[in-house]
């Protein structure tokens, strides 16, 4: 029994040699015909060597991406994590630390302080967690993985065009684990389209300048058209006379406030909407056992392009809400 342990121990052991040199030979091979490809894609030889050289895959990686946890969470629950009392006094005071600043960046971009420092505070507490993983390496890994091979490719060719443009060296490139990088959690192919060298000293850096990262988040609203004169939204309530298809509840249906307002919407207070011509959808979300409903304008789309989780959304619009000092 015991020299038959001990041949299965050796078996294994060899087998699990065998497996992890064939990987390793594999991912060679695709490395190097990657540095190819960044060659063409005009990645200078230097980024490639200085990036690219003795990187290893990170297993976590694929265990975060194989395994994200189901969302779970009633709206509730979200809101009181994300929109955090602790949060909102935060906020508060970095409004006001830095309202000279923010001041500046918005009449430059139209879009106002507290959807800013909202957007700053749900990703990154304020820049307090921009993640601790290097990105080139874990974009190297999810691209190697094969799941989501051709995204992450683009993402991994555009953080190499981020280092070779100089505004951060590989090492230094930090970020979450599927590579959403800096105080303002931008995907590579987002810094290159909405960064900002705020503090014009030739980098745009939204790892270490808080002046950057708050002027690339505005630039990235501004870029999507947002609205300075309006808000996102607000919570709403029903009467018992509201009778309008759910399926009809979505944001593709636009009406006019008046509509709503006929149609037994009112302010959670109980009183009326504003009786006017501007376009918003109502949107109904489940929260354990009942139902809470919101009319959205535009501004909320425009969030969603930031982030496509409802949740989000309404968390960005409600703490923007709690932190105005205007």
């Amino acid at each position: 029994m015991k020299y038959i342990l001990i041949f299965i121990y050796f078996t294994i052991f060899f087998i699990s040699k065998t497996v992890l040199a064939n990987n390793n030979e594999n991912f060679n091979v695709w490395l190097n015909d990657f540095k190819l490809k960044a060659k063409q894609h005009g990645i200078s030889q230097e980024t490639i060597d200085n990036s690219l050289s003795n990187i290893n895959l990170i297993p976590r990686v694929i265990e975060l991406d194989r395994k994200q946890p189901e969302f779970t969470l009633t709206l509730n629950q979200y809101l009181n994590k994300v929109v955090s009392k602790n949060r909102i006094e935060k906020g508060i005071k970095k409004i006001r630390e830095n309202w000279e600043l923010l001041e500046e960046i918005s009449n430059k971009y139209n879009v106002q302080p507290r959807y800013i420092v909202a957007l700053w505070g749900i990703e990154t507490d304020y820049g307090r967690i921009s993640g601790g993983f290097p990105v080139i390496a874990s974009l190297v890994t999810l691209s190697y993985d094969g799941r989501r091979s051709r995204y992450f490719t683009k993402e991994l060719l555009n953080a190499l065009k981020i280092i070779d443009d100089g505004h951060i060296d590989s090492n230094s490139m930090m970020g979450s684990w599927a590579g959403a990088m800096g105080q303002t959690q931008f995907m590579p192919s987002s810094f290159l389209s909405y960064a900002q060298d705020y503090n014009n000293d030739g980098k745009k850096d939204i790892w270490n300048s808080k002046d950057d990262a708050l002027a690339s988040a505005a630039n990235y609203l501004a870029k999507l058209k947002w609205n300075n004169n309006e808000t996102w939204g607000r919570e709403v309530s029903v009467s018992e006379e509201f009778n309008i298809d759910p399926n009809l509840l979505t944001l593709k249906n636009e009406k006019s406030l008046l509509y709503w307002h006929k149609q037994g919407v009112k302010k959670l207070n109980g009183s009326d909407l504003p009786k006017n011509d501007l376009q918003a959808s109502l949107i109904m979300i489940q929260s354990k056992n009942n139902y809470r409903y919101f009319i959205v304008y535009k501004n909320f789309k425009r969030i969603l392009r930031w982030n496509t989780s409802n949740y989000f959304a309404i968390a960005v619009g409600k703490l923007s809400d709690a932190i105005s000092i205007n």
